[in-house]
């Protein structure tokens, strides 16, 4: 049983979504974990103790735990609002033991009041997939035409968001995969095809949320001139050379790196407000390499969230 420290809240944990981050720490593809590692970055969980100075939640209270577990506060990045790329910030399940478990802890300042009208296994993909796909989408800028590489957990949701503040998006899945794309039809997107494929018109933006690198210059060619490309995932394979005149024409490629607080806040405003479609797919803990080699193989519609106490089938 984890004790809570100074400010850190204990929680019985209700949910926690497995991540494609997860994956990569669990194949070494993300070098410096914490060893020994309780995996998890998307918990939900109820306070049932608190720490010395820890006052914010009261006890009971239904909490969210995000990737971004701790930051110095002291840095430039910290002190100018991006403590998202603070040298010194810990990650939940990464640095700091995380959700795939019965208990956590983590410091109360970096947890979330959650919607109501979220159940626990839909609110704990909001804490990544969700963070993660707002932070991308504000990258995107004001781009009408608005394409989406790798329809899975963050995709799902942002199609959404992007639907109802009148983007028409255009959803990009591997080869083959008819249920995928009939999955982001039935969320909005007016477009699916294979992300081999060009779009039927040029994009204003693209989002890649898949972990390849090729997908880099598809998408440069993808968008018209001025056009954004976003690279939202924290590990990428190697981005192969590409000829200039792609990336010519003003366009940009850029990165999103980890989250903040402020993202939180507004994301979960966006929420509250936005009726989204939460696809989650409840598993028992101990299902949990199922559901990670699940969503390595591509069989995950949405995502995958552990919920401790669910009887196996």
């Amino acid at each position: 049983m984890p004790q809570p420290g100074r400010g850190q809240v204990l929680l019985r944990v209700a949910a926690c979504g497995i991540c494609r981050t997860d994956l990569h720490i669990a194949d070494g593809e993300l070098p410096e974990p914490t060893l020994p590692l309780v995996l998890g970055h998307e918990i939900v969980g109820h306070v049932v103790e608190r720490g010395p100075g820890a006052t914010r939640f009261p006890s009971g209270a239904r909490v969210g735990v995000p990737w971004l577990g701790w930051t110095c506060g002291e840095c430039e990045y910290c002190r100018s609002g991006r403590e998202n790329l603070c040298d010194r910030a810990r990650f939940t399940g990464y640095q700091i033991d995380g959700g795939y478990a019965d208990n956590a802890v983590a410091d109360e300042r970096f947890c979330f009041p959650l919607p109501e009208r979220y159940t626990d296994a839909e609110a704990a993909p909001l804490l990544c997939a969700g963070l993660i796909g707002h932070r991308a989408l504000r990258a995107a800028g004001d781009a009408a035409r608005l394409g989406i590489y790798g329809f899975g957990a963050a995709a799902h949701l942002v199609a959404q968001v992007a639907r109802h503040e009148g983007r028409r998006v255009f959803a990009f899945t591997r080869e083959g995969d008819h249920e995928g794309q009939a999955f982001a039809l039935a969320l909005g997107a007016e477009w699916a095809g294979s992300s081999a494929a060009p779009p039927p018109e040029p994009l204003d933006a693209a989002i890649i949320f898949a972990p390849v690198g090729a997908l880099v210059p598809a998408a440069l060619r993808a968008v018209a001139k001025g056009g954004t490309v976003v690279c939202a995932g924290i590990h990428m394979s190697e981005i192969p050379a590409f000829p200039y005149e792609i990336l010519w024409g003003e366009r940009t490629v850029r990165s999103v790196a980890n989250l903040t607080r402020r993202d939180g806040e507004e994301f979960f405003r966006v929420a509250d407000r936005v009726p989204l479609r939460v696809a989650a797919e409840p598993l028992p803990l101990p299902a949990a390499n199922e559901g990670l080699e699940r969503l390595r193989s591509g069989r995950v519609r949405g995502a995958a969230v552990l919920v401790p106490g669910l009887l196996s089938p």
